[in-house]
């Protein structure tokens, strides 16, 4: 398990901000312009209604209610109250339908993220902590799609309510408007001086819940590791320091925030302060009625209420343009394992298989392969043996093209396999790691994968060749038993026998197995020998081993040792060269007596 250092390696914080992301998510939007565009209509709708509240209450305080004219003031209450309901009535409406339209938003974002994901190659993963990833595609996408949603009505409903309420209060009074509007400077000064500190002490935020979210995955895929070797204590000392480091940058984050909506409202007391001081000098001498003051009064609280509401609106919309872009980030990831602009389909396989001065190399300036060069002819078993980490598991996966070869060629049957399309060629390919996963289902679920429309007896077929059958049908409900997430409720060796019988019902033309019998008893395995064997007859095989027995009846053997083939031959023509083939061999033969 990696250390504290590993996740505490965070993304950088002062790249500018892209607005290709924006635009990005704006695809995502148009979609749902109408439904949007009925929301927004209900708001202003309801809007304007509610808003010509002080108006009614001005023509009610000047026309009825000083004068007693109480059948006036009765029919002004009754337009009053219906101007709430009604105004309520669409705000509810418009309610209910972005919250659909944000469920959407969210489905389609998650939906391509995870398709994007699906087509990334093997080095991506390499070089990411697994629940980095996951935390885009669940707690990111959710944080972002009311913003997209909501947040983009809001912005505008807000803007057309400032609009209209600035309308109302010149048509009360232009002069107190004027004392009304005369704190908008200062608070443009003041949401601009803010702008970038939110932004980067939430991207802090953003990166920390990564780091956390990382640690906490592999801790929970690891726990009977963490047990074994009694790393609780240090496990746990850890995770506090991750979440001291969440916790200390959410509350700077929080500090932030926090700093926006009481400027915004200082700036409004003092404004509201204004108007009735300007309010009393007026209407002492007869120039402004009691009713207009009051009416001011509320239209200036309710003119700061929109761009406080713009004000919380920029707050989130700062917050989370830090998840969109770790989101839009990953979608823009390149996919460099891909079809290329021309592929064409790979025709049936034969089996005939060549490697022409391939190099390779995970990270730049440390070759794995050195110009590799060797000729496999269809039906012919090979196996691939060495020291570890030599480079047997990367030609195995340049030839499933799980990687880009650095420079030379890779050729099935004559055709390069980097100018077909990757599932005309993996479809064709059987291959089994040493890590033989198993997913959550049924144990027929598990075996059916790569056919899906394999029949029970085939099924049944695969698992007796491989020997699987027999623990199989003493599991509580046989074929149908659920084996829960990674198989847990398997042994290693038994799901290694259901990795077996998967590749082998995809009947492929090319079979590759990876350290495939490493988690299977001596027993099983001699019994499983006569199955093998029945999967290699017809197919060209790559066989890579640390248990040399398992390959002594391969046609060809090839040592892989410093970056190249040092040893080419089968058993026989190896051993009696007596050179790196035979000292491995005899030296295991040696640790089992």
């Amino acid at each position: 398990m990696a250390g504290k250092n590993t996740y505490k390696q965070d993304e950088r914080l002062d790249e500018p901000f892209d607005i290709r992301h924006l635009l990005l998510a704006s695809a995502y939007i148009k979609t749902y312009i109408p439904q949007m565009g009925l929301a927004l209509f209900l708001s202003i709708l309801g809007g304007a209604l509610g808003l010509a509240a002080p108006m009614i209450t001005q023509k009610a305080i000047d026309d009825a209610l000083i004068p007693h004219d109480m059948k006036m003031l009765i029919t002004l209450a009754v337009l009053l109250v219906s101007v709430y309901a009604v105004s309520i009535l669409f705000t509810t409406i418009r309610s209910r339908m972005m919250v659909k339209v944000s469920q959407r938003i969210i489905y389609d974002i998650r939906k391509d993220l995870f398709a994007h994901l699906q087509k990334l190659s093997f080095q991506y993963y390499d070089d990411r902590p697994h629940g980095k990833i996951l935390i885009r595609v669940v707690n990111y996408v959710n944080s972002v799609s009311d913003m997209l949603s909501n947040g983009l009505i809001n912005i505008i409903l807000e803007t057309i309510n400032l609009v209209i309420i600035v309308i109302y209060m010149l048509l009360v009074d232009v002069q107190m408007s004027l004392v009304v509007m005369c704190g908008v400077p200062i608070l443009a000064v003041f949401m601009l001086w803010m702008k970038n500190r939110q932004r980067k002490a939430w991207q802090a935020v953003s990166n920390k819940s990564s780091n956390l979210n990382a640690y906490l995955q592999e801790n929970i895929v690891g726990a009977r590791i963490t047990q074994i070797f009694a790393r609780e204590n240090e496990n746990a000392e850890i995770f506090a320091g991750l979440s001291e480091d969440c916790r200390k940058t959410w509350m700077k984050a929080v500090q932030c925030n926090n700093l926006m909506w009481p400027g915004i409202d200082a700036i409004s007391v003092l404004i509201r302060a204004a108007i009735f001081i300007f309010g009393i000098m007026v209407f002492s001498s007869g120039a402004k009625s009691i009713g207009t003051i009051i009416a001011i009064s509320g239209y200036s609280a309710r003119f700061w209420q929109p761009i406080m509401n713009m004000g919380n609106i920029f707050n989130n919309f700062l917050n989370n343009m830090a998840y969109l872009e770790r989101i839009f980030e990953t979608m823009g990831e390149k996919v460099t394992v891909a079809d290329a602009e021309n592929a064409t389909e790979m025709p049936p396989i034969k089996g005939h298989v060549e490697f022409k001065n391939v190099s390779f190399s995970y990270e730049e300036g440390k070759e794995v392969l050195h110009n590799v060069s060797f000729e496999v002819q269809p039906g012919e078993s090979i196996a691939l043996v060495g020291p570890t980490g030599a480079g047997k598991s990367t030609i195995v996966n340049l030839l499933s093209r799980f990687y880009n070869v650095g420079s030379g060629e890779v050729l099935i049957d004559g055709q390069d396999i980097s100018k077909v399309t990757l599932h005309s060629l993996r479809s064709q390919m059987g291959i089994m790691m040493q890590d033989s996963f198993i997913f959550s289902g049924t144990i027929k679920d598990n075996i059916k994968y790569g056919k899906l429309d394999a029949t029970d007896e085939e099924i049944r077929e695969a698992s007796r060749r491989v020997c699987a059958e027999a623990f199989i049908l003493k599991m509580p409900d046989g074929y149908d038993t659920e084996v829960k997430e990674r198989g847990s409720l398997l042994s290693q060796g038994q799901k290694q026998l259901i990795s077996f019988a998967r590749t082998l019902l995809s009947s492929p033309a090319i079979l590759v197995l990876d350290e495939a019998t490493s988690s299977i008893d001596v027993q099983t395995e001699k019994a499983l020998q006569q199955g093998l064997n029945t999967m290699l007859k017809g197919r060209t095989s790559f066989i890579v081993a640390h248990r040399l027995s398992t390959i002594r009846n391969c046609d060809k053997i090839m040592y892989i040792d410093d970056g190249g083939i040092t040893e080419v031959g089968n058993h026989e023509e190896l051993m009696k060269k007596k050179g790196a083939y035979y000292r491995l061999y005899t030296a295991q033969i040696e640790e089992i007596a």
